[in-house]
C-alpha cells in the first residue's frame, strides 16, 4: 500500500492561506452589515456618526410607530419628526415627504427625493428642507399636513424621509416613518384580475397528469389599501377533473392603482381537452388600528385546450394495429382464392382442335 510523505508547506501555500483567511473575515463582516442594515429601519450610520428618527410626543400620543391621520379636503393638521444623533460631530440632514410605493419584492418603499409627488408627498411640508443636529443630541422638525380642496376620497400611503443632502457624500442611506392618510369621503375598495393565462405541460405517459400554471396580475382598482387573498384552481369539462393549487401567500398591501404579477402552479392536471383556470380573490381591508375585515370575493376564468398528445398517439397506433389486423386476413384470402383458381384452370384439359 502507498503511503503518503510528510506534506510540505511552501511560503507560497502560507501566503495563499493567510489571502483566503482575510478574504473570508471580510465576506462575514459584510455579511453582518448587511443584516445589521436590514434589520433596523429606523437607524442609520454615516462615518462616526448614526442618527434614529421618532415621533414627536405631543396631542397624537407618545412613543407611535408611525403617522395616522383622517382629514377631509381641505383640512389642515401639524405634527413633528424628532431626529437624534447618536455620533460624535454635527450630523446634517435633508428633510423632506415622499409618496410610498410597493416594490417589487412586496415591501413598502418611499419615492427619493428627485421624484414627483402626488399624495403625501405633495400634501405633507416639512417646516425646514434640512436639520443639523448636535453630537448626542436631538432636533424636532414641524411640519404640515394640508389637503387641497379637490384631494380625491380614499387612503393614501407616504412618509417623512430624513438622508444626507443632495450636495453631500449622499450614499443612499435614508430614514423616514410612514404616514398613512385617509381622505373623507366615499371608500371604494375593489381589486380585479387581469391578464389570466393558463399553460399546461403534459406528460409521456398516456394515462398520466401533467401541471398547468396559472399567471394573472392583480390591480387595485379602488381608492383603498388592499392585501389579496387568492385561491386557484383549475377544472376539465362541466367541471369535472377539478384540481386546487395549493396554499397561496397572500399579496402585499397594494395601494390604489399598483399591480401585482402572481405565477401558481397546479399539479396533478388531467389533460382533459378543455381546461379552465378559475382565481379567486378575497380583498382584506386593513384600518388604521391593524382591524382587518374581508370584502367581497372577486372571481375570474378562463379557459386553455390541454390536448393528451401521449393518448392521441396511443389511439393512433390501436388504430394502425386494428385496420393491418383486419387488413391482412382479407388479403390472404384474397391470395388464396386466386391461387385456387389457377390450379383449377391448370387441372383442366384445353379443348382439341378439329
Amino acid at each position: 500500500m502507498y503511503s503518503p510523505g510528510p506534506r510540505t508547506t511552501t511560503a507560497a501555500d502560507t501566503l495563499a492561506r493567510a489571502v483566503l483567511a482575510r478574504a473570508v473575515v471580510v465576506a462575514l463582516l459584510a455579511a453582518i452589515g448587511l443584516l445589521a442594515a436590514g434589520a433596523g429601519p429606523a437607524a442609520a450610520a454615516d462615518g462616526e456618526g448614526s442618527w434614529t428618527v421618532r415621533t414627536a410626543s405631543n396631542d397624537f400620543g407618545s412613543d407611535r410607530r408611525n403617522y395616522a391621520y383622517t382629514l377631509d379636503p381641505g383640512g389642515r393638521i401639524e405634527d413633528g419628526l424628532v431626529v437624534v444623533n447618536h455620533g460624535t460631530t454635527p450630523l446634517h440632514l435633508a428633510v423632506y415627504a415622499a409618496d410610498a410605493f410597493t416594490t417589487g419584492q412586496g415591501g413598502l418603499d418611499l419615492a427619493g427625493e428627485d421624484a414627483t409627488p402626488a399624495g403625501v408627498g405633495a400634501w405633507v411640508h416639512p417646516a425646514r428642507p434640512d436639520v443639523t443636529v448636535p453630537p448626542g443630541g436631538s432636533a424636532e422638525v414641524p411640519f404640515t399636513v394640508a389637503l387641497p380642496d379637490d384631494a380625491a376620497p380614499g387612503e393614501y400611503m407616504g412618509g417623512v424621509v430624513t438622508g444626507p443632502p443632495r450636495s453631500g457624500e449622499a450614499d443612499g442611506r435614508r430614514l423616514g416613518i410612514r404616514i398613512r392618510l385617509r381622505v373623507g369621503g366615499v371608500l371604494r375598495p375593489s381589486l380585479s384580475v387581469e391578464g389570466l393565462h393558463v399553460g399546461y405541460s403534459g406528460t409521456p405517459d398516456p394515462f398520466g397528469k401533467g401541471d398547468a400554471t396559472v399567471t394573472y396580475t392583480i390591480r387595485n382598482t379602488g381608492n383603498a389599501i388592499l392585501t389579496a387573498r387568492q385561491e386557484v384552481s383549475t377544472s376539465g369539462p362541466f367541471g369535472r377533473f377539478g384540481v386546487r393549487a395549493g396554499q397561496i401567500a397572500d399579496s402585499p398591501p397594494l395601494l390604489p392603482g399598483e399591480t401585482w404579477k402572481v405565477s401558481v402552479p397546479v399539479r396533478g392536471v388531467a389533460p382533459a381537452l378543455r381546461l379552465t383556470g378559475t382565481v379567486t380573490l378575497v380583498p382584506l381591508l386593513a384600518d388604521a388600528s391593524g382591524s382587518v375585515a374581508p370584502l367581497a370575493a372577486v372571481e375570474s376564468t378562463t379557459d386553455a385546450w390541454t390536448i393528451p398528445w401521449a393518448a392521441l398517439l396511443v389511439l393512433v397506433v390501436l388504430g394502425g394495429l386494428v385496420v393491418t389486423a383486419l387488413t391482412v386476413p382479407a388479403a390472404g384470402r384474397r391470395v388464396t382464392r386466386r391461387a385456387a383458381d389457377i390450379a383449377r384452370r391448370a387441372r383442366t384439359p384445353s379443348p382439341k382442335r378439329s
